[in-house]
């Protein structure tokens, strides 16, 4: 096994080894997108799509997952297919991980876990579609994402369409902010709402370009700030949910869940899966769409940063 970590615990492909080495540009990818994301078989046509998309573009691709206990970094397209269609699939967070190479679990990685593996194996970028963050009611309930807090210990740019609609947009920018972690928009100043191209909040800063967002991860790292970049990639809008139809289904959700006493866990894949269900398969488009943009942009930074 190749692995560029202290231990064996982690396997690194020998194609993401040598393209860290040689300082050629590397794009990390999360499972979760097609173990808990997508229905069969979209998942494994968007997995296999995102891979190839960052091949033609010349990134070479390192899709990061659980593979019968062992944390990988650079699935194969034969592990991608066996998670896809794994009934059993757990999702992984960084506290899990310990947990599903005891028990030889096959387990897809949210942000927090890929971030983590992503940048212990020396990749710089991680694309992903939306983060997790403060969920509404967190001052009493504490239900916070394990996204931020290990964010805030990890260098690595991450591209996202923001975070998840369903979320406390005000409270977890709050938390960044608390958590050093800078969020930069990419051509915009207004922060993305994942389904949407504006959340409703402004952001501080933007960039231009792509070799921006490398720069301000070059003056990060010679600062020895331990804290993710986090780029901001609004969906185009003519792609988005209309953000009034959005903001309605939010609202019968929401109403929904209370009605049905849905709490805690069982809230997001709750509210995602009201969703889906009312616009009729739209947000998975929309989902699909955000994930490619941001898989796109993801490419053209590492090759940026790789210059």
């Amino acid at each position: 096994m190749s692995s560029t970590l202290a231990t064996n615990a982690v396997y690194v492909s020998e194609e993401v080894t040598a393209a860290v080495a040689e300082g050629r540009p590397v794009v990390a990818l999360e499972s979760t997108i097609f173990t808990h994301g997508l229905p069969r078989p979209r998942n494994i046509e968007v997995a296999l799509e995102a891979e190839e998309s960052l091949r033609k573009s010349g990134v070479v691709p390192a899709t990061i997952g659980v593979y019968k206990g062992v944390p990988t970094v650079g699935l194969s397209i034969e592990q991608i297919e066996s998670l896809s269609n794994d009934d059993s699939v757990t999702k992984v967070s960084l506290r899990d991980l310990p947990v599903a190479a005891a028990l030889r679990l096959n387990g897809g990685t949210t942000v927090a876990a890929t971030a983590f593996l992503a940048h212990n194996a020396g990749i710089k970028v991680f694309s992903t579609g939306g983060l997790g963050g403060v969920h509404h009611g967190a001052s009493t309930t504490f239900d916070e994402s394990a996204d931020m807090t290990t964010l805030a210990r990890t260098p690595i740019i991450v591209v996202s369409a923001g975070v998840k609609s369903i979320l406390d947009v005000a409270a977890t920018l709050e938390r960044f902010e608390t958590l050093n972690i800078p969020v930069v928009g990419y051509q915009t100043k207004k922060y993305p709402g994942f389904y949407v191209a504006d959340s409703g909040f402004e952001i501080e800063y933007s960039v231009e370009t792509p070799e921006e967002v490398a720069a301000i991860s070059n003056a990060r790292d010679s600062l020895q700030i331990e804290a993710a970049l986090l780029l901001a990639n609004p969906i185009a809008e003519d792609k988005q949910l209309p953000p009034s139809e959005l903001d309605d289904i939010l609202a019968r959700a929401w109403a929904e869940a209370t009605k049905n006493g849905i709490s805690g866990n069982e809230t997001t894949p709750f509210l995602l899966d009201f969703i889906q269900r009312d616009t009729n398969g739209r947000s998975l488009i929309v989902n699909v769409d955000v994930y490619r943009s941001n898989v796109a942009l993801g490419g053209r930074v590492a090759a940026a940063l790789a210059r």
